[in-house]
């Protein structure tokens, strides 16, 4: 990844930096050569990265979001900030939307140059789902406090060290039948390396890229039960997948204690592709990335013989 220069020297605040996404920007932006702060509740999460800063270059600072106090003292002194936190379950009133409106409106009264949200495809403050809906409200809170933030509105996003792609890899290869929630709902996943490069982006020209809001998907929509399929042909397993019919898959998800909730099969059930009508990763001059570049290599660990395995058996 280039260097960008105006992130040089400056402090970029990332709140939720120890989460999947954090962890990924925060790679990037010490590419950039910025100084990075950490705020997040186990910012120990994000230790691992020590080793790619020089010296000074990365705080580490705990920050519950659910505390307007501790969000604003983790703010100060910030240059850029990005706020990354996303639940799917909890306060997700206060989480996704009222601490992004307080960490922006620190931002702002801090003097920072950028700020952004990451929000998700089919954010809504109308829409029946609580997360899209506080996905909403927290977009339009941060725009209140923050008129020129970049707005950034990723798909499922993949990665190697994902709870997405790995928990169905998980599943395929302990499973010889497996159900498929939503077989025909599309998805447009999107390489979690190409969603923090569009943030350094972000960030770092706000005169260019602030006051938008970007759809982040990747090159390829894909079917739920395609995805299984292509992740067994990558672990050369043969599996059955066993489409499940939306009313049953909607039954399932209402009851307590399962794997998915009703807010996660709604979304589910209606797909998670970029809308068309955004500007997305090529507005921000970055080149998407397809999963299937990666697959293969990422579930060479889930194959009966690990690497010794043959992923054309499938």
């Amino acid at each position: 990844m280039a260097t960008y220069g105006p992130l040089e020297d400056k402090l970029v605040v990332v709140i939720g930096g120890g989460g999947f996404v954090g962890r990924h920007l925060v790679q990037a932006l010490l590419e950039c050569g910025a100084r990075v702060r950490i705020a997040d509740r186990h910012p120990e999460k994000a230790h691992s990265l020590r080793p790619l800063a020089k010296l000074g270059q990365i705080q580490f600072t705990r920050c519950n979001v659910a505390d307007r106090r501790s969000v604003e003292l983790a703010m100060q002194g910030a240059d850029a900030a990005a706020y990354l936190v996303g639940a799917f379950a909890g306060d997700l009133e206060t989480l996704q939307a009222d601490a992004a409106g307080w960490a922006a409106q620190a931002a702002a009264r801090g003097g920072a140059s950028a700020f952004a949200y990451v929000s998700a495809i089919g954010a809504d403050p109308d829409s029946e789902s609580g997360y899209a809906s506080t996905k909403g409200r927290g977009e339009e809170q941060v725009r209140a406090a923050f008129p020129r933030a970049t707005i950034v509105r990723p798909s499922v996003m993949f990665g190697e060290d994902d709870r997405f792609i790995t928990m169905f890899a998980g599943l395929i290869s302990a499973l010889p039948v497996l159900p498929v929630f939503g077989p025909d709902a599309k998805i447009q996943p999107v390489w979690v390396d190409d969603v923090a490069e569009a943030l350094a982006k972000a960030l770092a020209d706000p005169a260019e890229h602030g006051g938008k809001t970007y759809e982040l998907a990747g090159p390829e929509q894909i079917s739920m039960l395609d995805l299984h399929r292509r992740i067994a042909a990558a672990q050369g397993r043969r599996r059955s997948f066993v489409a499940v019919p939306d009313a049953l898959s909607g039954l399932f998800a209402a009851l307590p204690l399962t794997p998915m909730n009703g807010d996660q099969w709604r979304m589910l059930k209606a797909g998670n592709v970029a809308s068309g009508a955004l500007p997305g990763l090529k507005q921000l001059e970055v080149q998407a990335h397809p999963l299937g570049l990666f697959l293969d290599r990422w579930m060479v660990r889930f194959r009966k013989h690990g690497r010794f395995g043959d992923a054309s058996a499938a």
